[in-house]
């Protein structure tokens, strides 16, 4: 599977407004190849409105839009694709039964070997191995670091998008993997030129 270089991921817990849609925008338009929505504290209505505004501007700039955990949410706004928890990989046959539609993938997150294993046996397109680096949306969680990381991506039957810590520095240390940041480009003061050098 051919994945965008660049994944950003929302995670404002419903603070999303016109500032967070210029940094959008602009992350967009420098580059930012898939939107992963993932918006826990927004309620289904609120969530809805979200991810169809979010729809009209990835399709703008020609980028995928996937939803986490909430597939009809997915369905509604004709998302690319849905993203699972860890702790729902053995969801993904039924899902894809009941969204039933050939185009839209199925990622998930992942953290270790065994976790990869599931995701590929239960029919998972692509997953997200976490945390490479030290992160602040995690700060309990043990990084892999590069060279584990690179040994899990590697032997993994799934292709990998590298998440977790993932800033300019520590970009060029996995240059050859797709990754996904959250603050390295919303919390930059130029999301545009964040995203060119990211990628």
């Amino acid at each position: 599977m051919d994945l965008p270089r660049l994944t950003l991921i929302t995670a404002n817990q419903g603070k999303c407004d016109e500032t967070f849609f210029q940094a959008l925008n602009a992350a967009l338009s420098g580059g930012v190849g898939q939107l992963l929505v993932r918006e826990k504290g927004m309620d289904s209505a609120h969530l809805l409105a979200f991810a169809s505004k979010v729809r009209d501007i990835t399709r703008a700039h020609q980028a995928k839009l996937i939803i986490h955990s909430q597939a009809d949410i997915a369905k509604a706004v004709a998302a690319d694709g849905v993203h699972l928890a860890s702790s729902d990989l053995h969801e993904i046959p039924a899902m894809r039964a009941w969204l039933d539609q050939a185009g839209m993938s199925i990622s998930t997150s992942c953290h270790n070997v065994k976790e990869l294993q599931e995701s590929h046996y239960y029919g998972a397109d692509y997953a997200m191995l976490s945390p490479v680096f030290p992160t602040l949306s995690h700060p309990d969680a043990p990084a892999l670091g590069v060279k584990k990381f690179k040994e899990i991506a590697a032997a993994s039957s799934l292709p990998v998008i590298a998440l977790g810590g993932i800033n300019s520095q520590t970009r060029k240390q996995i240059a050859d993997f797709p990754v996904a940041t959250i603050r390295a480009i919303l919390h930059a003061e130029n999301p545009k030129q964040a995203a060119q050098s990211l990628l």
